[in-house]
Formats: structure tokens, C-alpha cells, sequence
């Protein structure tokens, strides 16, 4: 048996579930300028950005990442639901020439180390803003030199960079600020997108959120799952967990959970009988 791979160390590869979407057509950088939290617009061809879609009340539709392949023909893709991003989109599709085409491409992430720098093949290769690549296209691959890690050492490291994902630590109650991802999606020069009421009357007060997305970190292995309440050292009911993994590199198990704004970070926090340490996301 190959030893646990502790990805903040060690570069490494990993098969990754994506779903892809194409949008072209004359108006598809207007339409997805109006529709997207980033600046489309400023995407240099081969270029990616991470972007939400927003409902009209501001609140989370996808955490999506924005790759401009020409002119006119851009690929969105994310690892929530495909159609739930194509009824949005095609809720504005007004009077407007774009096509929306999903694509049947596999993903390929590439953590660690040296990541970025890896001499991979694909159609798109997308930075992660807390580092890495996902390299994307019909047949994706890596160098052979590249170790094949786990799923599991690819969710761990995901959890331990803070990095939310759709249908576990965001769904369609979230908001952007609680998720702490405002930074690296949301352009607040570009004009008006949907959505952006909301995200620019919290930017302007401060953020202010009721709850915020925090690490927390179990020493050894802990029977933790999406759902269990978090308490505070009192037992006051302070939060929930929303995604978990078993960190076998670090002997740990780490998890993403929302908490109140009003417990200070870093703090000492419980959950399904075990004591974590919480700390606000690495960014």
C-alpha cells in the first residue's frame, strides 16, 4: 500500500468531476457580461476566471470558472448540476444570438507544488485560486512523472485550502459573502451583472455576513458528517458542518462548516463529540 499523500507538500494528479458548457455566439460575451459576477470582458483569449451566477436577490445559482476560447465563444465549467446552470442562463436568454452546448469533457486536477508548471494536454487549463490547475478537454492527461493521488487526498486538500463546493458548502440559500468568495469572483468595476445589488451593499458595509464559511481541524480519524451541528465551548449551537474529509497524510480530519460571525476565530469548537479548531479559510 503507496503512503497517504499530503498534497500541500507533494504534487499530484487526480481524475475530478466536472461538468462543462460551452456558450457561443455573436452576443455571447454582452450575455455573460450581465449574467456573470466577473469581468468578461477582460478575459484574454486562453484565459480563465472564477465567477458566480447570482439570483436576481443576490443569492448563489453556481460558483462557476469562465474560460474565453475566441472571440465569441467562451466555456463555462463547475461541479454543481449542468442543467441547474442552463435554466439560469436561459432565464435572460432574451432576443439574444448565444448558444448554450454542454461539452463531454473529462477534468483532470493537478495539486501541489509545481502544479501550475505542469506540461499537461487539454482544451482548457484553469488555475485554482488556491492553487493548482484542473486541465479540461475531450481526453485530458498529464505527464507520466505526475503520481495519480486519491480522491480522497484531493478532497482533503480541497477542504484544508477553503476552497467551497457547490451542492455542499454553497446551494441556493448561500450567499456570496458567507462563502468567502467574493475576492477572486466578483469585479466591482465592470458595471451591472445580476445579482449585484446585494454583493455591493455588503461590499460596502463590510461584508457583515451572519455566518461565514471556517476550517475546522479534528486530530486523528473522527466520525464526522454534512449536517452535524458545531457548538461552542459552552454548548451554545453556533454552527453546522457542511463538508468533511479524512486528511490520512496529517492524521486529521478536516472539515468546511459555516459559523456564526459573532464566534472570534481561531477558536475551540465541537462537533459530533469532538473538539476542532476552527480558523477562518485560507485565502
Amino acid at each position: 500500500m503507496s503512503a497517504p499523500v499530503d498534497l500541500m507538500s507533494t504534487v499530484g494528479a487526480c481524475p475530478a468531476e466536472r461538468a462543462v458548457l460551452a456558450v457561443a455566439g455573436p452576443d455571447a460575451e454582452d450575455f455573460l457580461q450581465g449574467q456573470l459576477s466577473q469581468d468578461v470582458a477582460a478575459i484574454a483569449p486562453g484565459q480563465s476566471s472564477w465567477s458566480l451566477i447570482l439570483q436576481p436577490q443576490g443569492r448563489i445559482d453556481a460558483l462557476v470558472r469562465v474560460t474565453r476560447q475566441g472571440a465569441d465563444r467562451f466555456v463555462l465549467d463547475t461541479d454543481g448540476p449542468l442543467e441547474q446552470v442552463v435554466a439560469r442562463l436561459k432565464r435572460f436568454m432574451l432576443r439574444t444570438d448565444v448558444t448554450l452546448d454542454p461539452l463531454e469533457w473529462q477534468c483532470i486536477s493537478v495539486r501541489g507544488p509545481g502544479a501550475e508548471e505542469v506540461a499537461a494536454s487539454g482544451e482548457v487549463f484553469g488555475s485554482v485560486p488556491t492553487g493548482g490547475i484542473d486541465v479540461l478537454g475531450p481526453a485530458p492527461a498529464v505527464p507520466d512523472d505526475v503520481p495519480t493521488v486519491s480522491a480522497e487526498a484531493l478532497e482533503a486538500h480541497r477542504i484544508r485550502t477553503g476552497f467551497p463546493r457547490m451542492g455542499a458548502d454553497i446551494d441556493d440559500r448561500t450567499i456570496p459573502a458567507e462563502a468567502e468568495v467574493v475576492p477572486f469572483t466578483v469585479s466591482f468595476t465592470k458595471g451591472c451583472f445580476t445579482g449585484q445589488e446585494l454583493v455591493a451593499r455588503m461590499d460596502s458595509r463590510g461584508s457583515n455576513a451572519p455566518r461565514y464559511l471556517r476550517l475546522l481541524t479534528i486530530e486523528g480519524r473522527a466520525e464526522l458528517a454534512s449536517g452535524d451541528p458545531i457548538t461552542s465551548a459552552d454548548g451554545a449551537d453556533v454552527g453546522v458542518v457542511t463538508s468533511t474529509a479524512w486528511d490520512a497524510a496529517n492524521d486529521t480530519t478536516v472539515a468546511l462548516g459555516y459559523i456564526k460571525r459573532a464566534v472570534e476565530m481561531p477558536a475551540e469548537v465541537q462537533t459530533a463529540g469532538c473538539l476542532a479548531q476552527a480558523t477562518t479559510v485560507p485565502r
